[in-house]
């Protein structure tokens, strides 16, 4: 019977801080795209990505 008077409070605040954690990820926006990296995963990316030349001092970057 004296182990209730440890539980029952242990597990309110373990339900709290669940609560809490849950409650962050839902804002930071955690939760947004669940099927994208599914799909990232799977992709074909055969082709080397396209790496553009650094622009030199004094020169822009933009082609004329």
């Amino acid at each position: 019977m004296e182990s209730l008077y440890l539980l029952i409070p242990l597990s309110v605040v373990l339900v709290f801080v669940i609560g809490v954690v849950f409650w962050w990820s839902v804002r930071s926006g955690q939760f947004d795209d669940l099927e994208g990296p599914g799909y990232r995963v799977v992709v074909d990316d055969d082709a080397p990505p396209v790496v553009k030349p650094a622009a030199k001092d004094g020169e822009d970057a933009a082609p004329r």
